[in-house]
């Protein structure tokens, strides 16, 4: 199968606002960052353990490190033949399987860039983000063919599956010279940003290697642990989580087609799991749920979790009944790591805060442009070896940096005395569900295109499981009706993500207007959190 020429060209690592040739310079004479890839401890654990379990796709299928490096190199054969070249973007949609991990280091050998797609993306969003990331091929498993050719034939860009890769390519070898180092773009990645539209986030290995030292350092990990990551490896939490420190490691890690409480716990008591990755929902439903007492979950040594607030009861009780640390960290996909937990922190610490501030990311607080570090409360924002290069093509970089280049988050966060940092309250019109950052303003997109809705305002509903879930206030149209079932299957038709679907729909006369005329969204926040479901859904 064969490629159109290439013509893009990835972008130094000195191209960031986040980082200047000195900076470079200096994360690695620290040790921050290191001479060799993701591609080369695969290489490394194929040596040196090679019959250790890699990844288990759960319950029973496995790749051993040299069965998972044997693999790598005959894909990598098998895209080369297939026309991908050093430079090269190729989009992975794809399930979290074993198979997304080989192909990752599979593209890295041919010296091509990975461009991660959440495997639950709708048709969509999957196209927003490849017609910014412009990649030559799209590669899928078989559950999502269908939507990807359609995806594929928008963006005119060829599509196959990984049973489709031309076979018989075994003498065609990419370049000796074609692997990609630690400070080149090796993932373009989609976050919903600071607009809430999907953008591209540009990634290096060597941001994530350093959040990688950190995430070792805290939890006093070792190549013996047995990972279980359950969050999807395109993002943030879960590359570092599923790909960086596994590989890094040369741990044995078990992935799971798709969560619920009663497969997490089946395979940490099968495969006698020591360190849990989740966001900070998933853990609050393994805590809730009674089936989690069914197993035996005592082999647990470490539970990674972040995301959004953890309540506090119900993980101090986790932590009796299996015996685990529970350690939360606080960043971005944009920012990496800027502060975390530790083994070493107080029970009060590791569950009521985000953890210290890690001093190389020199972590400053804002209001707009104007530092207030010194007050103790404002927008945080980071420069140090975990952030990335920022958005692809620049794309509203004059609302991720300040002025003089530090990339903010887009929350409002107080630092104590002794550098701990809790999380008071977002900039941004999101709705946090399960650690996904859902941006109102698109949702309100979708269901203002629906004929019987005249406007719409999306706010988060408080939820005791997800931490918040999508509620939308309509006014409609004249003596049009609609219902919640509607609405949604009306979204799905026009092939909406399901994270983006609305979970109740509250229809209203009119809806509540500010002095200047904006909808007045603190009186529907107000609004519901006052309501009990009482199933009145007209005010």
């Amino acid at each position: 199968m064969g490629l159109t020429e290439t013509t893009a060209t990835e972008t130094a690592v000195t191209s960031s606002p986040a980082f200047t040739a000195e900076d470079v310079a200096r994360f690695h004479a620290n040790g921050w960052w290191i001479d060799t890839t993701v591609s080369d401890a695969a290489r490394a654990n194929a040596t040196r353990t090679p019959d250790r379990a890699a990844y288990l796709d759960h319950p029973d299928r496995s790749l051993t490190w040299r069965e998972f490096d044997t693999a790598a190199t005959a894909l990598a054969r098998q895209l080369a033949g297939a026309g991908v070249r050093p430079g090269d973007r190729i989009a992975v949609w794809h399930g979290d399987t074993t198979a997304i991990h080989v192909l990752w280091v599979a593209i890295e050998r041919c010296g091509a860039v990975v461009v991660g797609v959440g495997a639950r993306a709708g048709i969509r969003e999957v196209t927003a983000i490849l017609q910014g990331a412009e990649p030559r091929l799209l590669v899928t498993d078989p559950p999502r063919r269908d939507q990807a050719q359609t995806v594929a034939a928008a963006i005119n860009c060829p599509q196959l599956t990984l049973d489709e890769l031309s076979v018989g390519t075994e003498s065609v070898t990419a370049s000796p010279d074609a692997q990609l180092g630690p400070d080149d773009v090796f993932l373009i990645n989609s976050t919903s940003g600071t607009t809430g539209l999907p953008k591209c986030v540009v990634h290096t290995q060597n941001r994530w290697y350093y959040f990688h030292q950190h995430s070792v350092a805290n939890g006093l990990l070792t190549s013996d642990d047995v990972f279980l990551p359950v969050i999807p490896t395109p993002f943030g939490f879960g590359l570092w989580t599923t790909h960086i420190t596994p590989i890094h490691l040369g741990v044995t890690s078990v992935l799971l087609d798709r969560f619920s409480v009663a497969a997490a716990c089946a395979a940490i008591e099968q495969h006698k799991v020591t360190v849990l990755c989740c966001v900070s929902t998933q853990l609050t439903m393994i805590m809730a749920d009674p089936v989690a007492r069914d197993y035996d979950l005592s082999s647990l040594r470490v539970v990674f979790t972040g995301g959004e607030a953890l309540p506090y009861r119900p993980a101090y009780e986790f932590e009796k009944l299996t015996g685990a640390t529970i350690l939360q960290f606080y960043g971005s996909n944009e920012t990496g790591l800027l502060s975390g937990t530790t083994v070493r922190d107080s029970l009060e610490h590791r569950l009521r805060t985000g953890g210290r501030i890690v001093a190389d990311m020199h972590v400053r607080l804002f209001d707009g442009d104007t530092d207030v570090t010194d007050t103790g409360r404002g927008q945080p924002a980071c420069r140090g070896p975990a952030t990335g290069l920022g958005y692809l093509g620049g794309t509203d970089h004059d609302k991720l940096f300040t002025a003089d280049g530090w990339m903010r988050m887009g929350d409002i966060c107080e630092i104590d005395a002794d550098g701990y940092l809790r999380v008071t309250g977002r900039t941004s019109d999101f709705i946090v569900r399960g650690g996904k950052n859902i941006s109102a303003n698109q949702v309100e997109d979708y269901v203002t295109a629906h004929p019987a809705v005249g406007l719409a305002a999306a706010v988060a509903m408080p939820d005791p499981v997800f931490g918040e879930k999508v509620c939308v206030y309509v006014e409609l149209i004249g003596s049009a009706t609609l219902d919640l079932d509607q609405l949604c299957t009306h979204l799905l038709a026009q092939d909406v993500s399901k994270e983006l679907l609305p979970e109740r729909l509250i229809v209203v006369d009119e809806l509540p207007r500010s002095s200047g005329g904006k909808v007045a969204k603190g009186q529907l926040r107000e609004d519901i959190r006052a309501r009990t479901g009482d199933g009145h859904d007209r005010i």
